[in-house]
């Protein structure tokens, strides 16, 4: 995901008709749709007035209802199988994914992930388990590489082909672990660096993402369908990935935790790459715990963290946490619920320390293009240059002409101006691209988060994550309301970015963002943690068909009667 053209904003901006060729080669047949049936149901989380019960018709029932951290206790105590698992995620991707509301999330399927949730069972039975995800099934969002018998599409019909046999890092982490790859999921294609007005979640292979809380509603991108299918019980978790927003954007509209680690923290080795400098992968789950598990399994690099182990319930107590005012947008209900977070984290112990003003440079966004375009150019064509045989185009402008011989399929709704921009963009070597990445660098790290903070001696700042989830619009593309949040400052940065559910605005989600300086990760997810642990405010998602399914909404639509009445 990435910002549109123009001034850049505080907070993340915007960013089937091939579909049944790639779903034929990789679906497994949903034969058990009462795997579980022999499970306790989840037990409801505490909520408050804006978490409202899920449709009957669609909520998710037994252990796949519950958290990964849950998810991974059944399996320790015998009380389900991995094989379970993946049969009953299998029967409810058929049944809410597939068919009924259709949240076109998942793209494919793993033709293996019976064989490895089987693998984990034995191991277990043999007291071997090799950590707390063994036998946990997750999904990748379909940038990410896995040497399961899958195609790495970026959503594009140019790659469909793109099957590598290889894991990228993260996946090899999370497969040590022995997490079963379900599958790959939806999302906006190219992670939405195709088009500057692109439609979030959509893709030419998987169509249009649905959000599970308000069906025609935006998913938000480009991790959109990682979003869906965490928020709808699709998957124990999901992988995103984030350039600008694009792990916190969709998992605040889906009503998730997401987070985006210190670039670097995890590796984009076989990632199919918009920017080595803001690229990065991270969890989305439905718990800050969850996130932390799958995030000890993703991590490179020699200084191992545990994650799980540095989160506290009572962490917020005397932290000095910045409240970014300047970021919490115009939205009267927004702040609502904001200022509800804020006393949630003062009641947890927090110091509040108000920070009214900020403005970051003006040459932040046009600095932050430049950067994207022109590392897009180089990463893939360096990407498509190594790709299988099968991959036909092998650099950027023979994708760009590739797209406009499929015209009928890729560019329906919306163009590739962001390609043909970037095909015009000089080398890494280019004065003006290093120019740019110095202007960036300054002011979103020493003249932006570093300073925020330094200055008001916080250990992190809050802010909403974003906005209140538009309707989907394939006529003009998205269109979002104002856009609260220091998301972008966090992700032009490279600095972690946790969001967290605080509840939702007429049944659709907001969450709070928690946002700290470099390698501070585990600082944060623990912030995270001790506000969740306080407020419980994940909402389940409730499929509603719009906005006028509720009640007082659809009551208010209606025309009451003398007043409408014509006059003489």
């Amino acid at each position: 995901m990435r910002m549109r053209a123009g001034a850049i904003k505080i907070g993340p901006g915007p960013g089937s008709q091939a579909r049944e060729g790639i779903m034929k080669k990789s679906v497994i047949m949903a034969a058990a749709a009462a795997a579980l049936c022999a499970c306790s149901p989840a037990s409801p989380p505490k909520t408050d007035e804006s978490a409202s019960a899920p449709s009957g018709d669609y909520a998710a029932q037994g252990v796949i209802a519950q958290s990964l951290p849950e998810i991974s206790a059944a399996l320790a105590k015998g009380e389900t199988s991995s094989a379970a698992l993946v049969k009953a995620y299998l029967a409810r991707i058929d049944a809410v994914d597939r068919s009924g509301p259709a949240l076109q999330a998942v793209l494919t399927l793993n033709p293996e992930a019976i064989r490895q949730a089987e693998a984990s069972d034995a191991r277990r039975k043999a007291g071997a388990a090799l950590g707390p995800l063994d036998g946990v099934p997750v999904l990748l969002k379909d940038n990410i590489e896995s040497k399961d018998p899958m195609p790495t599409t970026a959503g594009a019909l140019a790659l469909e082909e793109n099957v590598t046999g290889r894991d990228s890092p993260l996946v090899a982490g999370l497969r040590a672990q022995g997490a079963v790859i379900l599958g790959k999921t939806n999302l906006s294609q190219w992670a939405n660096f195709r088009s500057n007005w692109s439609m979030s979640g959509w893709s030419a292979l998987g169509g249009q993402v649905r959000n599970p809380h308000m069906l025609d509603r935006n998913p938000c991108g480009s991790s959109s369908g990682s979003g869906a299918a965490a928020a709808a019980s699709l998957a124990a978790g999901t992988v995103g990935t984030e350039t600008n927003g694009s792990i916190t954007c969709p998992s605040t509209v889906n009503g998730v935790v997401g987070f985006k680690p210190t670039v670097g923290l995890v590796s984009q080795k076989y990632i199919v790459p918009i920017s080595f400098t803001q690229d990065t992968a991270g969890p989305m789950t439905k718990t800050v715990m969850g996130a932390a598990m799958m995030l000890n399994a993703m991590a490179t690099g020699p200084a191992k963290t545990d994650y799980v182990a540095a989160l506290r319930p009572d962490a917020l107590k005397g932290a000095r946490i910045g409240v970014a005012r300047f970021a919490q947008g115009s939205n009267d209900k927004i702040r609502a619920r904001f200022d509800k977070a804020l006393k949630a984290l003062q009641d947890a112990g927090a110091v509040l320390v108000e920070i009214k003003a900020f403005k970051p440079d003006a040459g932040l966004g046009d600095a932050e293009g430049k950067i994207l375009q022109t590392e897009f150019k180089a990463s893939v064509n360096d990407y498509l240059a190594h790709a299988p045989d099968a991959v036909k185009t092998r650099d950027l402008a023979s994708l760009i002409a590739f797209n406009k011989q499929h015209a009928d399929v890729e560019l329906v709704l919306f163009g590739q101006d962001v390609f043909e921009d970037s095909q015009k963009e000089g080398g890494l070597d280019d004065p003006a691209y290093k120019k740019a990445m110095e202007t960036a660098l300054k002011a979103a790290r020493e003249d932006g988060v570093d300073k925020l903070m330094k200055e008001n001696g916080v250990d992190a700042l809050v802010a909403p994550t974003g906005p209140i989830a538009p309707p989907v619009d394939p006529v003009n593309g998205d269109v979002w309301p104002d856009f609260p949040g220091i998301g972008s400052l966090a992700a032009i940065a490279g600095y972690p970015h946790l969001t967290v559910p605080m509840g939702a605005v007429d049944q659709l989600p907001v969450g709070l963002s928690f946002v700290g300086t470099k390698d501070e990760d585990a600082k944060i997810l623990s912030y995270g943690y001790a506000f969740e642990q306080a407020t419980h405010w994940r909402p389940e998602p409730r499929y509603l068909k719009n906005a006028e399914a509720i009640p007082a909404i659809a009551a208010a639509m209606k025309a009451k009667g003398g007043a409408a009445k014509a006059r003489p």
